[in-house]
C-alpha cells in the first residue's frame, strides 16, 4: 500500500509538471500570436466527381464484371471523343450559408463571393444554398449585400432553401433571381421583432436603486433595470416600424412580384403554399436541382476555411465556445418555434 501510495503521488507530480509546463507554452505562443490575423484559405472541390464515384460505386455493386467491362469501354469511347471535340460547358458555383442569429457565416461567403467573381461570368451560375431562421438586421443587411455583388455583377444567382429561410434568411433569399425550395420549407416571416425583460419593480422591491444616465433624449428607450416609459416604449415601437418598413422595401425591390404588403406581416409559409404566394418560384431539393444541373455543367463548391488559432484548436478558446452556446440559446428562445 506504501508502494501505491508513492506512485499516486509521483504520477500526480509528474503530471502537474507535464501540465504546467504545456499552459506556459500555450501562454507564450498566444501572446506572440496575438495581434496576428491568422488568412483562411478557399476550398475548392468538383462536385461533378462526386456525383460520378456515386454512379460508379453503385455500377460497382450492381452490374456483372461483364456488363461493367462493357460500360467503361462506351465510358472510354465518350471521353476520348470529348478529348478531340472539347465541349466548352457552363460553370455552377456552389456556396454554403449556414445562418446563426448574428449570420456569423458571413464572413467566410464575402470570401468566396470575391473570389468567384474575379472569373464568374453572366454564362455561369451561382447556387446558395441557404438555412437560416434570421437573426439580427445589420448582420443578416451586410449578408443579403454581399448576394447583391452577384446580381451587380450580372451573374444569375440561385437560391435553394430545404429547410428554412425566414425573416433575415428571406432577406438574403429574395436577392436571387430564382428561389427553390423543399416542399416544407419554412419561408417568410418579413417582420421584426424584439423583446426584453425588465426587472425594475423587483430592483425596488429590494430597496436597489439603478441609474440609467444619457446625453440625448433617446439614447436609451427601453432598458432591462431602469423604469421604462410610455414615451420609451413608443419610440422603441417607432424604430421597430422604421426598420419593417426598411425590410419590406428591401424585399418588394428584389421580388417585385409579390404583394408586399400582404406578404409583410411575419407570417410564415410552407414551400407548397410559399408557391402560390409568390414566394418562390420552383419546389425543388437542393439536391435534385444540382444533381440535375451537374449532367449540363461543371460544378464547383466553394468554401473558405478560417484557420483556427493555437487556442482555439487547444481548446483554450473558451470564452468563444460559450458565446456561441449563449446565442445558441437565445436564438432558440426568442426565435418562434413552428409545429
Amino acid at each position: 500500500m506504501e508502494f501505491l501510495a508513492e506512485y499516486a503521488s509521483f504520477l500526480a507530480k509528474t503530471v502537474t509538471l507535464v501540465v504546467a509546463i504545456l499552459v506556459v507554452l500555450v501562454t507564450l505562443a498566444a501572446l506572440r500570436g496575438r495581434g496576428r490575423k491568422t488568412a483562411g484559405q478557399l476550398q475548392v472541390s468538383k462536385m461533378n466527381e462526386f456525383y460520378k464515384g456515386l454512379r460508379d460505386k453503385l455500377e460497382q455493386s450492381l452490374l456483372s464484371k461483364d456488363q461493367l467491362k462493357s460500360l467503361r469501354k462506351q465510358q472510354a469511347k465518350v471521353d476520348k471523343k470529348q478529348k478531340k471535340q472539347p465541349e466548352e460547358k457552363p460553370r455552377v458555383f456552389v456556396l454554403d450559408f449556414e445562418g446563426d442569429i448574428k449570420a456569423s457565416a458571413t464572413e467566410s461567403l464575402r470570401h468566396e463571393i470575391t473570389a468567384l467573381l474575379t472569373l464568374a461570368t453572366p454564362a455561369d451560375e451561382v447556387v446558395l444554398r441557404l438555412e437560416s431562421g434570421g437573426g439580427m438586421v445589420h448582420s443578416y443587411g451586410l449578408a443579403s449585400s454581399q448576394l447583391a455583388r452577384i446580381r451587380q455583377a450580372g451573374i444569375p444567382l440561385t437560391i435553394c432553401i430545404d429547410k428554412v429561410a425566414a425573416s433575415g434568411g428571406y432577406m438574403m433569399a429574395c436577392i436571387g433571381q430564382k428561389i427553390i425550395s423543399s416542399p416544407f420549407a419554412i419561408l417568410g416571416s418579413i417582420g421584426v421583432v424584439a423583446q426584453l425583460p425588465n426587472v425594475n419593480r423587483l430592483l425596488k422591491k429590494h430597496d436597489i436603486d439603478y441609474e440609467v444616465l444619457t446625453a440625448g433624449e433617446y439614447k436609451r428607450t427601453l432598458t432591462v433595470f431602469g423604469e421604462n416609459t410610455e414615451k420609451g416604449r413608443e419610440k422603441f415601437q417607432q424604430d421597430l416600424d422604421i426598420t419593417h418598413q426598411l425590410f419590406k422595401n428591401f424585399v418588394a425591390q428584389y421580388r417585385p412580384q409579390l404583394d408586399i404588403d400582404q406578404i409583410a406581416t411575419g407570417e410564415v409559409w410552407l414551400g407548397v403554399a410559399a408557391v402560390d404566394k409568390l414566394l418562390v418560384d420552383e419546389l425543388k431539393t437542393s439536391d435534385e436541382y444540382l444533381s440535375e444541373r451537374a449532367k449540363q455543367a461543371q460544378l464547383f463548391h466553394l468554401h473558405y476555411a478560417q484557420r483556427k488559432s493555437l487556442q482555439e484548436r487547444v481548446g483554450l478558446a473558451a470564452s468563444h465556445s460559450v458565446e456561441r452556446v449563449a446565442d445558441s440559446l437565445w436564438g432558440r428562445l426568442t426565435q418562434q418555434r413552428f409545429w
